[in-house]
């Protein structure tokens, strides 16, 4: 065993003082290292917190990082949502981050400098997500508190792409998620480009654009969308993003298969439009407001319209607008995800799952 797996195990075997005191688990926030078999020559970051309850079926809470985050913002939900729980006088179940590789604290994917792909294409988002249930499968059992892939209650909370990981996930790895918080999903069918007009395309109509709108905004937004968001663009991560449109070919499906054969619990948030807008005139990018308004907001907002029939209406809750939230809703707001976070905890033990 390597000497971060040790670790791990006592770490995740030990009792997390406070916890069944009522204390903050701020100071209970376990972070360490893991080496997943077969890529042992680096290091993957983890956050934990562990729960009193040793329920045989026990719940894990495992939030996925989008591309541009890593796992640190998570910690202030899960202080907020252990208020919920303590609040409410319910257990708090246990809650899992971690760094992808090649993000935050952890190591370049080992499979980057080995692959026979081009440089920065080493690895993709399938890789993300098996190296997601290798997690689990190395961490497991009597570590997670008798968390077991197929029997216990696995809660994806994502942002971004990490929501699109999450659906590869459930889709992969049926039977195992009985819910889902979606934070601001990437469109995972798009380019992330082509829906803001093309204004010398053969078929442009000049005199239907919008007030406020003009060509150079389109073909400037264009060439900065295409050289920062298109899937082929390469990123610090090294996650090869060129198959997610062909992978998630469609917003609303296909169906998600949940625990015990049931659909997922499942709610889908978005960004607050005007938050949005103004974050992205002010940001680096300067994308004027008339643009994100007239295409880029209307064109999210759809999606996650669709995004909710991947599960039965039912089960769907959304979409949500994150009021004064832009992309990162974790960070602009980790209470209000703690709450939307504990009301689909509850839908879930409401349902006996």
């Amino acid at each position: 065993m390597s000497h971060e797996s040790s670790i791990v195990s006592s770490i995740l075997t030990s009792t997390v003082s406070g916890v069944v005191s009522g204390l903050s688990p701020a100071a209970n926030l376990q972070h360490g290292f893991l080496r997943l078999p077969g890529k042992e020559s680096a290091k993957l970051a983890y956050t934990f917190c562990k729960s009193p309850s040793n329920d045989p079926v026990a719940t894990l809470i495992v939030f996925v990082n989008g591309l541009m985050l890593p796992r640190s913002p998570w910690e202030a939900v899960m202080h907020h949502f252990y208020g919920e729980c303590l609040d409410a006088a319910v257990p708090c179940p246990p809650m899992l981050s971690y760094d992808r590789y090649g993000q935050g604290d952890s190591e370049q994917d080992p499979k980057d400098a080995t692959s026979e792909k081009e440089e920065g294409y080493g690895h993709d988002v399938m890789d993300a997500v098996d190296d997601l249930h290798g997690i689990l499968l190395h961490l497991g059992t009597d570590k997670f508190g008798h968390i077991k892939l197929g029997t216990s209650k696995l809660i994806l909370v994502c942002n971004s792409i990490g929501c699109a990981i999450a659906r590869l996930f459930a889709q992969r790895y049926p039977s195992t998620v009985c819910g889902l918080l979606f934070l601001d999903s990437i469109i995972a069918n798009s380019d992330l480009v082509s829906f803001i007009p093309d204004p010398d395309a053969p078929n442009f109509k000049k005199g239907e654009l919008p007030d406020g709108v003009t060509l150079e905004m389109l073909r400037e937004t264009r060439k900065k969308f295409m050289k920062i968001f298109h899937p082929s663009v390469k990123n610090a991560e090294g996650l090869d993003r060129r198959s997610l449109p062909s992978l998630l070919p469609s917003a609303h499906g296909p169906k998600l298969v949940g625990l015990k054969g049931n659909r997922p619990f499942l709610t889908v948030v978005g960004h607050d439009p005007e938050k949005f807008a103004e974050d992205g005139e002010t940001g680096s990018l300067e994308i004027p407001r008339a643009i994100t308004t007239n295409y880029h907001n209307p064109f999210w907002a759809k999606y996650n319209q669709d995004l909710v029939h991947i599960t039965d209406s039912a089960a769907a809750k959304g979409p949500i607008t994150a009021e004064l939230c832009g992309h990162f809703i974790q960070r602009d707001d980790p209470v209000q995800v703690a709450r939307l976070l504990f009301r689909l905890v509850s839908s879930v033990r409401e349902h006996g799952w």
